[in-house]
């Protein structure tokens, strides 16, 4: 079964007059979801390949983390530019630029005489990251009807997943040649089929309508929603739009600001939390517990990688039912326990024995923690709860908070493991998973069965983010 199929079985029952558009939406949001999947495959690849990287160019720890983090410096640029680009060009051109990017970058990574072009290529990588991480989402939610929307929107984080799971076998299958050229240049694959296969899509009513393309914007509202009369969301989309004034001042209204917070905070949350250090140094850390060998170490990391894809299903099929809310904090809840149990793991010597089993434990419950509630809900509220018209710019705020943190935490993780030891690096990560879920209880909306006009609504009287699912 496709998950275009899996799809269908977990969102509502579409009338005959709606399956067309149903279908037309699935595989929009499929296709444009493969800027997810590169998201993920070159933010994972790098944990196999970096062994052999540093080996070759025998490097310190230092440059060592300089490498992983390059193409976190570049999704910082990508995502502070990106929500301009989006709400200028449109979501979709926007995609195709990205795929060109990710092409470009990987063909460059895969054959660098030196470390230095290394990080400049992976500088590149992470400038297409950057921009996919925000319009890639961007995209699907503002074609996506609002009973389906989180499923859809979160098909993204399952690529992203899918992507991750990807670059840890290709790590695996290529590290007894040591071939981590290949591991960096497979990418051109997948990032070449995201660009051809965006070219027939359109872009979405809700930019249409914001660049007076009506005519357009009401075809394709027919087109995605497989019925004729889309003339009251047309209505609802300008209507909105004629109650903005736009551009950056609007981020200054006080109708903005709280969703502003929500988003920016969510997105350190969910980095500061310690997920990339998983995703980048998994391997190592599977080496800490005593894991010797590089191809079993990255071995035992797909195994993670398969309960991320796992939990992220999971995730989809819960968004639209369960809501937003109740999966953010129950995630909240298992990240923070299994740091806690990752940390007892490191600190006890007398577990010496047992460390494998627990780091292993540990890793998995705390990916899948992150699966089913921070990994997903982050990236579905903030294309949920902005205003129409600066979308793309409070989401690039967002998402350059995002990476900015993730930045952070990958150039520190291994200095916070010398300073801190194994063990006091976890507990520290916890910690902050403490006061991630106190923020999200007081704090985070609930969205779900919502139009995006309707949350706009929400905000534009005033009222508490809480009271969101409970109007």
């Amino acid at each position: 079964m496709t998950v275009t199929e899996v799809l269908l079985l977990l969102s509502k029952s579409p009338s005959n007059t709606e399956s067309h558009g149903n279908r037309f939406v699935l595989v929009a949001a499929a296709l444009a979801a493969l800027g997810g999947m590169l998201f993920g495959y070159d933010t994972g690849v790098i944990s196999g390949a970096i062994l052999f990287v540093r080996q070759e160019f025998a490097l310190p720890d230092f440059t060592v983390g300089l490498v992983v983090s390059a193409v976190l410096i570049g999704a910082v640029i990508g995502a502070a530019i990106g929500g301009d680009l989006a709400d200028h060009f449109g979501r979709r051109r926007l995609i195709i630029i990205a795929a060109i990017i990710f092409a470009v970058g990987a063909i460059g990574t895969a054959t660098v005489p030196d470390v230095g072009l290394l990080i400049a290529g992976r500088i590149v990588v992470g400038i297409a990251i950057g921009i996919a991480s925000e319009v890639t989402p961007l995209y699907i939610s503002e074609v996506s009807p609002s009973g389906t929307r989180g499923s859809l929107v979160s098909l993204n984080q399952l690529a992203i997943t899918i992507g991750i799971v990807i670059s840890y076998l290709v790590d695996y299958s290529l590290s007894a040649i040591q071939g981590w050229r290949y591991m960096l240049g497979l990418a051109a694959i997948p990032a070449i089929i995201l660009g051809i296969g965006m070219l027939p899509l359109p872009d979405t009513p809700r930019w249409l309508v914001n660049h007076n393309e009506m005519d357009k914007a009401r075809k394709v509202l027919k087109r995605i929603r497989g019925t004729v009369d889309v003339e009251g969301e047309l209505n609802d989309i300008q209507s909105s739009l004629q109650r903005q004034r736009g551009g950056r001042a609007e981020l200054f209204n006080p109708m903005v600001k709280p969703a502003l917070i929500i988003g920016v905070s969510l997105a350190i949350f969910q980095q500061v939390t310690g997920i990339n250090t998983v995703i980048y140094y998994a391997p190592t850390i599977f080496q800490f517990a005593g894991i010797t060998s590089a191809s079993s170490a990255i071995l035992a990391t797909v195994a993670v990688g398969i309960v991320n894809v796992v939990m992220t299903v999971v995730a989809i099929a819960l968004l639209d039912r369960v809501g937003r809310r109740p999966l953010l904090l129950i995630g909240l809840a298992g990240m923070i326990f299994s740091l806690g149990l990752l940390g007892t793991a490191f600190f006890l010597p007398s577990l010496l024995g047992l460390l494998g089993d627990m780091a292993a434990a540990g890793l998995m419950l705390y990916v899948a923690s992150f699966a089913i509630g921070l990994g997903p809900v982050f990236w579905l509220l903030i294309s949920e709860i902005y205003p129409l018209r600066v979308r793309g710019l409070a989401m690039s705020i967002a998402s350059e908070a995002n990476w900015g943190s993730n930045l952070i935490i990958a150039l520190t993780f291994l200095t916070l493991v010398q300073i801190l030891g194994r063990s006091g690096t976890f507990w520290l990560y916890g910690l902050v998973g403490v006061g991630a879920w106190i923020f999200a209880y007081l704090l985070v909306p609930e969205t779900k069965g919502r139009t995006l006009e309707e949350i706009e609504e929400h905000w534009r009287k005033g009222l508490h983010p809480r009271k969101m699912g409970k109007q």
